[in-house]
């Protein structure tokens, strides 16, 4: 057995890999027994392994916006019930916005770590729920406060000394539409963070708590200095960008604003959110745990990209909110639809982009595209709950083309429900699954494609969607254009207008969308839906990069063959003249260019 003092690199990279390792093994606990599709599907949850002192010490990938906000979660989790309160055999629950990071479905479970009696760390999971006694199924959109959005946890245990609190558990399941699959999540929960206990026990039980503790030390400062070294490698300076976001109110006028400052000094890396919008009256505003998790995103993606998290990579850097601000939520300002901070990811990098045009992608399309579908299970006559995030665009980069039809950088390792699975679980037909044509940014390297889904209802059905990012351009860079805005176009199985009325929330912006047809609605909105209807979601394309008329002809050539770009749109977007045979007319091309030049 190695002691603290002859601690060897290679050992190191044992411990640092074994903890990766049982992070991994929580992940596929719970992927293998959890009750919801979210979860075991779309792999909507974020784990991560903490020291006694919560540093990040390992983390399996999942949605990335979860494990920054873990960070910030066990923190508050650990201040509010004490150290000194936990047992062998504890898990806790917390769901509390403000501290937990996200909206209330966003449920952190956690375990603390004792070996020989002493505590030597934290296992956390957070996964989504679908249901837990919010005013709504599903997503609530309208809410004024937090208490619209469901029963609130602060850190409370669920299991005592390795027992079942059943009085909690019958709580969670009183307050659930779905306690079934509530319950059942939970369970695959709290199996994942015992997963993560029994393996770092066994780290400790081979290499003793000295020689662990001394590893953990040395990853901490390596990824410290590797993080340090990568922030003074960046230009200095300060660049701003701004955003928005279209708001859940169905008269807002105006979109919120979202503005986001990154300063690079040596080795220290702000971002600051001053100069957004205060806090709102709906839905979207932020808790502090999301807006770090955020910034942190981004932060890694520019300085240790290739490299597993820990927290000394995040040493570098600073957040900074002032206090009315959409990204510093408190008690009691509603959090439920928490894209926003899925839009301020592309804040931030257009702010990056500035300093580092190359090392930057052009904007996404900025959005998950979720479309949700709830109601009474017409065989069971029990209450269901099922959603879906989309793919966008991608942005172009200064070497290569975005990608298509990829999910948003936030969701980081998350996927889509096949078709087959979702037809099975919501009366629903797909009757469409492309790419959106046109949907990508023009540049000498275009910006990725879209996606067109339409969702044919079989059944009388509840339906909501949840978009944000639809009224702003998704920016191009160095010349290049901004992709296709997200919509969603509805198609009501009636000739009148009395569908509306079934409609609770919908943004109809007729007057920015002319490339649709003649239904033209976009972002939220929450209804009955009956059967032949249609809900068409076309999500948005990344933006491009570079002169669209550097672009060669023959990769022009090669979108329209493949039906991703029209004739029309290489015509006016590039310059390319594409005859009806799939053939470029050369002649007709160089004079297009040779206008443009």
């Amino acid at each position: 057995m190695n002691t603290a003092t002859d601690i060897d690199a290679a050992t190191i990279e044992v411990i640092r890999n074994y903890l990766t390792s049982a992070a991994t093994e929580m992940q596929r606990t719970l992927v293998r027994t959890a009750y919801n599709t979210i979860v075991y599907e779309i792999l909507d949850f974020g784990i991560s392994i903490y020291d006694r002192d919560l540093n990040l010490i390992a983390d399996s990938p999942g949605l990335a916006l979860f494990l920054g906000a873990n960070d910030y979660g066990i923190e508050k989790a650990v201040e509010y019930v004490g150290e000194e309160n936990f047992e062998p055999g504890d898990v806790l629950i917390m769901n509390y916005p403000y501290w937990s990071g996200t909206h209330t479905l966003d449920v952190l479970l956690f375990a603390p770590v004792f070996y020989d009696d002493e505590l030597i760390g934290y296992t956390t999971c957070r996964a989504h729920w679908l249901d837990l006694g919010a005013k709504d199924s599903g997503y609530v959109l309208d809410s004024e406060d937090i208490h619209q959005e469901g029963i609130i946890f602060p850190g409370t245990k669920v299991y005592k000394g390795g027992q079942p609190d059943e009085e909690i558990l019958d709580i969670i399941r009183f307050n659930s539409r779905i306690p079934d699959k509530v319950i059942g999540d939970l369970n695959a929960q709290i199996a994942a963070v015992r997963t993560g206990k029994e393996r770092l026990c066994e780290l400790y039980d081979k290499y003793g708590s000295a020689t662990i503790e001394t590893a953990i030390d040395r990853i901490l400062d390596h990824g410290e200095r590797t993080a340090r070294k990568a922030v003074a490698d960046l230009p200095d300076g300060r660049w701003s960008a701004t955003g928005y976001a279209d708001g859940t109110a169905p008269d807002r006028k105006e979109p919120i604003k979202l503005h986001a400052t990154v300063e690079i000094d040596g080795e220290d890396f702000t971002v600051d959110f001053t100069g957004s919008s205060g806090t709102v009256d709906e839905p979207l505003n932020i808790p502090p745990g999301m807006t770090e998790s955020v910034a942190k995103l981004c932060f890694k993606t520019v300085t240790t990209p290739g490299e597993d998290s820990n927290a000394g990579q995040y040493e570098p850097i600073s957040v900074v909110m002032d206090e009315d601000n959409i990204f510093n939520a408190s008690y009691p300002v509603p959090t439920f639809t928490i894209w926003t901070a899925i839009i301020a990811i592309d804040v931030v990098y257009e702010a990056l982009s500035k300093a580092l045009p190359e090392a930057v992608p052009a904007a996404s399309g900025g959005d998950i595209c979720d479309i949700m579908l709830f109601g009474e299970d017409p065989e069971t006559g029990r209450q269901f709950v099922e959603a879906n995030n989309e793919g966008v665009g991608r942005g172009a980069s200064a070497d290569h083309d975005g990608g298509n039809a990829l999910m948003h950088i936030s969701q980081s390792m998350v996927q889509n429900i096949p078709v087959e699975v979702f037809e099975n679980k919501a009366p629903i037909r797909f009757n469409q699954l492309s790419v959106r044509e046109d949907s990508a940014g023009p540049g000498e390297y275009r910006g990725g494609f879209g996606i067109r889904r339409d969702y044919e209802i079989t059944e009388p059905v509840g339906a909501l969607s949840i978009i944000q990012k639809t009224r702003t351009d998704n920016w191009g860079l160095q010349g290049g254009k901004p992709g296709a805005k997200n919509v969603v176009v509805l198609d009501p199985n009636t000739d009148d207008e009395s569908w509306k009325e079934r409609i609770d929330i919908l943004v109809d912006n007729d007057d920015l969308y002319t490339d649709i047809g003649s239904e033209k609605y976009a972002g939220m909105f929450r209804g009955t839906f009956m059967p032949g209807e249609i809900i068409s979601n076309r999500t948005g394309g990344g933006g491009g990069y570079g002169d669209p008329y550097d672009r060669s002809p023959e990769q022009v050539c090669d979108d329209v063959v493949d039906g991703y770009v029209s004739q029309e749109a290489a015509r006016e977007a590039y310059g390319v003249e594409i005859t009806d045979d799939n053939e470029i007319d050369w002649e007709t091309t160089e004079s297009l260019r040779s206008q443009h030049n």
